[in-house]
């Protein structure tokens, strides 16, 4: 879920065509889980091919990466490496809800009620390894390069845009903007909609865009202070201090400067591991990335492993590719600078 700031950031709606011409790295496992809870049958049951394998996260991967490639875009997909010990506990209970969501999604089925049931089944997604290297194969075969990160893909990504090697970094959570990346693109990974929680109702979603210094100067602090109030709040590595949301974050840091500040003027009480859980954000386990190149869609291989591996539609697939090839954003001539700038 990463760290929860939505309240303290000023989102720009933009349009895919605003990035076109633009390098945009993934963080693919956001991008791939978001495909499995939400393309689901209205039972709750995710899109299998002919053979039983789950497919949900390879149509929502195809589509999305025809709509950037149709638009302009040239996206990098970044994959997560080894978590961070501190984030052993988190992963723990994540195991433990997607378990209980999926019996929840069985005794709905049992029951008959089709919407709770769907509720249910969207929280219980798991992405597995041979889902990750038939996902790693399909970007293979569209050309489209990615990068395995040595531990979060977020900070990998994030990492990717401040050396300039690309525009930003997409993904639905916030995390990004503590581990540095300057720009930061969310709704990339959605087609167009989004679930409200607890039910099977969607509302329209736009990507959007935020800037991480206007952010910082937003609100009067810097970005070691913004990791310290993501401490506060709660992230994927600490449950953070209970009572203490957004705003009283903000409240805090502005007030006493620092967590170490605060504790020793009896603001709040100490923090375990802070220093490591600073580290994280600010000293993130990343590798220099590789010069990225964008190859030509092995049309047969895309067809072949989409259609006659996973039994998706035929005439949808070339369609799908027959726009991208068709597309002026696609033909049109352009240099790396223009991809980056």
């Amino acid at each position: 879920m990463g760290v929860d700031i939505s309240s303290m950031v000023e989102p720009r709606t933009i349009a895919l065509r605003d990035l076109s011409g633009k390098i945009i790295a993934i963080d693919a496992f956001n991008s791939l889980y978001q495909f499995l809870s939400i393309i689901r049958f209205p039972d709750g049951n995710p899109l299998r091919d002919r053979d039983g394998e789950v497919t949900s996260h390879l149509s929502g991967l195809f589509y999305r990466c025809v709509n950037f490639l149709e638009a302009g875009i040239r996206p990098v997909f970044v994959f997560d490496g080894e978590p961070p010990k501190l984030k052993q506990e988190t992963i723990q209970q994540r195991a433990a809800a997607r378990s209980q969501a999926e019996v929840a999604w069985k005794e709905a089925l049992a029951e008959g009620d089709i919407r709770r049931a769907w509720s249910k089944a969207t929280r219980s997604s798991r992405l597995t390894g041979m889902m990750i290297e038939d996902s790693m194969r399909l970007l293979e075969y569209l050309g489209i390069p990615w990068i395995q990160a040595p531990s979060e893909g977020e900070a990998e990504a994030s990492y990717l845009v401040r050396k300039g090697k690309a525009y930003a970094a997409a993904s639905q959570d916030f995390d990004s903007l503590l581990f540095g990346c300057p720009r930061f693109v969310r709704n990339l990974a959605i087609s167009g909609k989004r679930r409200l929680p607890k039910t099977n109702r969607f509302i329209q979603v736009e990507p959007e865009e935020i800037l991480l210094e206007q952010t910082l100067q937003n609100l009067e602090i810097t970005r070691e202070q913004l990791v310290e109030i993501g401490i506060l709040i709660g992230t994927d590595y600490n449950p953070g201090v209970k009572g203490i949301g957004s705003k009283k974050a903000l409240n805090i840091i502005k007030k006493y400067g620092s967590i170490e500040q605060a504790v020793n003027q009896g603001g709040i009480d100490s923090i375990e591991l802070l220093d490591e859980l600073r580290e994280i954000f600010l000293q993130p386990r990343v590798e220099e990335p590789p010069d990225l190149s964008w190859g030509e869609i092995a049309r047969l291989s895309v067809i072949s492993f989409m259609c006659d591996r996973h039994s998706f539609s035929v005439d949808r697939i070339t369609s799908a590719l027959d726009r991208v090839s068709k597309s002026p954003a696609v033909s049109a001539s352009t240099s790396l600078d223009q991809w980056l700038s």
